[in-house]
């Protein structure tokens, strides 16, 4: 049963999703910086980020596995991870380019793609040397992704239209301290799926965190 768990976490924050749920969290704590009014005004972007960052480059992996270029999707072979981070690298600067001159996309935004493929470029230089969990760093970018938010582009708080409660209000405190939690138990769930030792979750967790501050750096 802890297996399976952990091996649902691993799925729910699988590290190419990571972009599309900084969207879909900065959409709620601030729509505003989009130009609209609430989080679904601006489903059009999350779509588009969701296939660019998440469908398109999954589809490259499988293809590879269809190929035999790896043996399977979970890569458990540090080696084999060098093809699908490059594949993943190239639409992840794709997506960087073409929202850095888009007037719509709000610079926080901005911020958090380009700390993803700063991250991801970075775990691929680590990947020649150790196993780095790339779960890890995405939910380090994540973590960083909320405090950033927190400090710079909320008011504090936010309004979550539930299903059974109605609109309840969100305290960012909250998002912080949940996204560290939800870190805490993907590292663990990673661990207990025996794919990853603590320092490749740790380093992972590290790396993404800190290249949300470079990023942050570079465009502010």
């Amino acid at each position: 049963m802890l297996r399976f768990l952990a091996y649902i976490f691993t799925i729910v924050f699988h590290p190419l999703l990571m972009l599309t749920y900084m969207l879909v969290l900065l959409l709620l704590v601030n729509p505003y910086l989009f130009g609209v009014h609430k989080m679904m005004d601006g489903h059009f972007l999350v779509l588009l980020v969701f296939l660019s960052t998440f469908v398109i480059p999954a589809f490259a992996i499988m293809m590879m596995r269809f190929l035999g270029l790896i043996s399977s999707i979970e890569m458990e072979d540090k080696q084999e991870r060098i093809g699908p981070y490059i594949v993943t690298g190239i639409f992840y600067l794709w997506m960087f380019r073409n929202l850095l001159d888009n007037p719509d996309i709000p610079t926080a935004y901005k911020i958090f793609v380009l700390g993803a493929t700063i991250a991801l470029f970075v775990a691929f230089f680590i990947n020649n040397f150790s196993k780095i969990s790339l779960h890890a760093v995405g939910m380090g970018g994540l973590v960083a992704m909320v405090l950033i938010t927190t400090l710079q582009y909320s008011y504090g708080s936010f309004l979550l239209n539930t299903l059974f409660f109605g609109y309840i209000e969100v305290s960012m405190i909250s998002l912080l301290l949940m996204s560290i939690l939800l870190t805490g138990i993907v590292g663990t769930s990673r661990l207990i799926l025996k794919a990853h030792e603590l320092q490749d979750i740790s380093g992972g967790v590290l790396v993404g965190f800190a290249s949300m501050l470079v990023a942050m750096y570079f465009l502010t």
